[in-house]
């Protein structure tokens, strides 16, 4: 058989490295577009039927005998952050911070960092600033501190030469997409420059068991910019949120090999630098406390692992307008409009020809069904100008029937809304024992719970 026959062409994902053997315009495994490149043509290897047995690097070990001192966690001292990691930084791990450009990341690893020096020494690698600017971050942030060393640098190499000189025991690197490998082809920031980093980072990290920090981009998409790749070879994933018209920041696990994925911290951006919020209820509730108010209710909403509160406004305005408006902020414009229809036609509450807006507190962001009843009430509310106690806090998904449905953790929403001050829960049937101080009233309809809302 010739040569050409025994070697064969096909085409790589540079995204996540599906390999398929002819060209399509979407990689059916990360189904991103224009991703798959021709890779060089690889000979046909005939499999082998036995392989050769190798010296081992260690010998095998009962998991009981495995000491676990190393590998424990260390908290950061940034407790909202541990909160999300498990505990705080693995030795060794590889942590993946990323969101949007200007959102906070560089003054929180800052802050982490700050906090880390008071035991150990700290390294953060800048290759987007020079170390002028981070350290006016710093004077401003009160981040200073001698234990904790800036490099302006963007080559690979010279970051492994510090860490050699240094011998940090946490290292920054802010960002990965400005990293590069002089060994490697490709521009920074490119997929091939990007995965050749991470690669070499994580290998430097497993090998001296020092946690790394990488900083990271976001696409138009909300996509962590690079190849698919990168996300799997990091042990954490952790996604920033954010809105700039606001003070609320949230840490997201994606991923984490060592800990819960769903977790969920809160921090508020301040001028003097950012603040771990370990109970954000007052940003979320604008009125709590204060007199009740037509057109608010209040619901809580399951942020992965975490219960928060959340205040739901509604304003309905006007009378026979031919084309009235309908807007939203904060919640699925989808849900609303469904949530509108249910109402006039189960419940009998007259909207077609009304202007209806409805928002969230505090740039909470609410796309959970569970939060369905507490709108329909805030909106009825607000049509009939008559205020809900203030007292009292709803949960229920509703259906196209009216029929309220169970949602799940009514348990730690119920435990939350108590420890809050709430004493009265409307609740779907079925939903469990109360809390020490509540009472739960179960509604099965829409309708009949509005009808007392007059």
């Amino acid at each position: 058989m010739s040569p050409a026959r025994t070697a064969r062409s096909g085409y790589r994902c540079t995204e996540c490295g599906h390999q398929a053997a002819q060209w399509v315009g979407r990689c059916p495994s990360c189904q991103a577009w224009g991703s798959l490149e021709e890779a060089a043509p690889v000979a046909a290897v005939r499999p082998r039927q036995r392989v050769a047995a190798g010296a081992p690097s260690a010998p095998a070990r009962r998991i009981a005998d495995v000491a676990l001192d190393s590998a424990r966690a260390r908290p950061t001292g940034v407790s909202e952050l541990d909160r999300v990691l498990g505990a705080g930084l693995v030795p060794g791990a590889v942590v993946l911070l990323a969101g949007e450009p200007g959102v906070g990341k560089s003054t929180l690893l800052l802050e982490v960092a700050a906090q880390v020096a008071r035991t150990g020494r700290v390294l953060y690698v800048t290759g987007e600033e020079s170390s002028g600017q981070v350290r006016l971050r710093a004077e401003r942030t009160g981040a200073v501190h001698d234990e904790l060393y800036l490099a302006a640098e963007s080559d690979l190499g010279a970051i492994v030469g510090h860490v050699d000189e240094l011998r940090p025991d946490l290292l920054i690197v802010d960002s990965v997409q400005t990293m590069s490998n002089a060994d490697v082809d490709g521009a920074p920031g490119g997929v091939t420059q990007t995965r050749a980093v991470a690669v070499a980072l994580t290998a430097l990290a497993k090998e001296r068991g020092l946690p790394v920090l990488l900083v990271g981009h976001v696409t138009k998409d909300g996509g962590i910019a690079g190849p698919r790749v990168l996300e799997h070879v990091v042990d954490v994933v952790l996604s920033f949120e954010g809105d700039k018209h606001s003070t609320l920041r949230m840490v997201r696990g994606v991923k984490n090999r060592f800990g819960p994925a769903d977790e969920v911290g809160c921090f508020e951006m301040r001028d003097s630098g950012i603040v771990g919020m370990p109970d954000p209820s007052g940003l979320f509730l604008a009125r709590f406390g204060g007199p009740p108010v037509p057109g608010t209710a209040v619901t809580v909403v399951m942020d992965g692992r975490r219960p928060l509160p959340a205040e739901l406004q509604a304003l309905v305005t006007g009378k026979d307008i031919p084309s009235p408006r309908r807007a939203v902020s904060g919640l699925d414009n989808a849900r609303v409009a469904m949530l509108l229809a249910v109402l006039e036609k189960r419940a009998g509450v007259r909207l077609h020809d009304a202007e209806v807006y409805a928002a969230t507190v505090g740039g909470m962001r609410v796309v959970e069904p569970a939060a369905d009843l507490a709108l329909a009430l805030a909106i009825t509310s607000a049509r009939r100008d008559v205020a809900l106690p203030s007292d009292v806090v709803v949960l229920g998904e509703l259906g196209l029937a009216g029929e309220v449905r169970r949602v799940a953790g009514v348990e730690r929403r119920l435990a939350e809304a108590a420890r809050l001050g709430f004493t009265h829960a409307l609740v779907p049937p079925d939903s469990g024992s109360p809390p020490p101080g509540m009472r739960l009233t179960e509604v099965r309809d829409v309708g009949v719970v509005l009808d007392a809302i007059r």
